[in-house]
């Protein structure tokens, strides 16, 4: 009876999934237990967007408590910018912002004058935006390994002509629970057709972190049911006796804003000779209209309380930031914890936010590792998210991929061949 349920409830979650899709996935198969044995372990990689390290240990996330009690564990320092998009998909490809190009959550590109990129909207769908690295799923299905993606942004996207073999278009509606029986129906498919990876993106920690700030009810009723999800997909893993290594991280961290502190973005910027592609929070990306670079320039670089502005040439190197022509010709991040600047009144203004220095330690993100390729409980020092494409690559038997930013050294030692 419970099977019966459960498939159930699969399909009309696939089938309200597939509508929201411009291209529709291949046609899922029953989720029935898999007679092949043995079974070769299966790579689940898991995001919790806007996922604090320090959210563990506190009575809230019993289950990947567990996760890094018998794996490993620790805390990566995002890419510059510490946003959403493009650090999954420099988690994905082994290649910073800069390189991956996805440089912002909205950026322009000079080859392409008239298109506008916004990870929000059908704009974010053209290839040439995604095509100037190769993510994880597209180097395995070339490869011959089967890939499944649910949510993971991008994974939806064609790339490089390649799509994950089985993926699911972004749709809010998709509960945690839902997201990870996705994944363990396709863990549940036969040896010839089951995934190898599966990718699974979850945002309700990051919705809930905007709304109340770190620490919040919200935050911790949030952490809670995704918490409550990775428990579920542990469980029918061990039920199925599917090993898997399953690899918990996060894209960034949280900072707090407070309503004093949060400043209006008209004492820096002029529309009518700037437009602005990110409008509120701790970053400012800027490009100047046509003519008005000086004007612009002597806008934005002078001093300013609670905000430095660079030109994207003048970018600290430690960001890494700054080559890509997507990259905006002037960028302002704020460097102190708990301001902002917002086109928005201080009372609707989101009370966290990321986009801070990656350097802040509110902005550090999330790693767990757990599975039978992992040797022992070992605490890291932190390391760049960068690296846990390497790492991937290991666990799904693609070969060292050279010529990236990332590197497999933080797990050296650690991991069986």
């Amino acid at each position: 009876m419970r099977s019966s349920i459960r498939f159930a409830a699969f399909a009309v979650i696939t089938a309200l999934a597939a509508c929201a899709q411009t291209i529709p996935p291949p046609s899922p198969v029953a989720a029935s237990p898999s007679t092949d044995a043995p079974s070769p372990p299966v790579t689940i990689l898991l995001s919790i967007d806007a996922f604090r390290p320090d959210y563990l240990g506190h009575g809230l996330t019993p289950n990947i408590d567990a996760l890094a009690a018998r794996g490993l564990s620790g805390t990566m320092k995002p890419s510059f910018p510490t946003l959403t998009f493009p650090n999954h998909y420099a988690m994905a490809t082994g290649l910073r912002p800069d390189r991956n190009g996805i440089v912002e959550n909205k950026m322009r590109d000079p080859a392409h004058p008239d298109a506008f990129f916004n990870s929000k909207e059908k704009s974010a769908a053209d290839s040439f935006w995604w095509d100037e690295a190769e993510p994880i799923w597209v180097a395995a299905e070339r490869a011959g390994i089967h890939t499944g993606a649910v949510l993971w942004p991008g994974s939806d996207k064609e790339i490089r002509k390649t799509r994950p073999g089985v993926w699911l278009a972004y749709d809010t509606a998709i509960t945690s629970d839902q997201r990870v029986n996705f994944a363990l129906d396709w863990v549940r498919r036969p040896a010839a057709i089951r995934p190898r990876l599966i990718t699974v993106y979850f945002d309700a920690v990051d919705k809930a972190g905007h709304a109340g700030g770190a620490g919040s009810p919200e935050v911790d009723a949030a952490v809670r049911t995704v918490d409550a999800a990775i428990g579920l997909l542990v469980r029918e893993l061990a039920l199925m006796k599917q090993a898997a290594n399953v690899i918990l991280v996060s894209d960034h961290g949280l900072g707090t804003i407070q309503p004093d502190h949060v400043l209006p973005i008209s004492q820096i910027v002029d529309p009518a000779i700037m437009d602005v592609m990110t409008a509120g929070g701790p970053a400012i990306s800027v490009w100047p209209k046509p003519g008005q670079d000086a004007k612009v320039a002597a806008m934005l670089l002078r001093p300013h309380p609670h905000l430095k502005c660079w030109r994207r040439e003048h970018l600290p190197a430690r960001f890494h930031y700054g080559r890509n022509p997507r990259v905006p010709p002037f960028y302002c991040i704020v460097p102190d914890r708990g301001y902002a600047y917002s086109d928005k009144a201080a009372a609707s203004h989101n009370v966290g936010d990321h986009g801070y220095d990656n350097d802040d330690p509110d902005m550090a993100a999330l790693f767990v590792a757990a599975g039978p390729v992992f040797t022992r409980p070992v605490r890291l020092p932190q390391f760049d998210n960068v690296d846990v494409y390497p790492l991937v690559r290991h666990l799904i038997g693609l070969p060292p991929q050279p010529d990236i930013d990332g590197d497999e050294a933080p797990f050296r030692g650690l991991v069986k061949p």
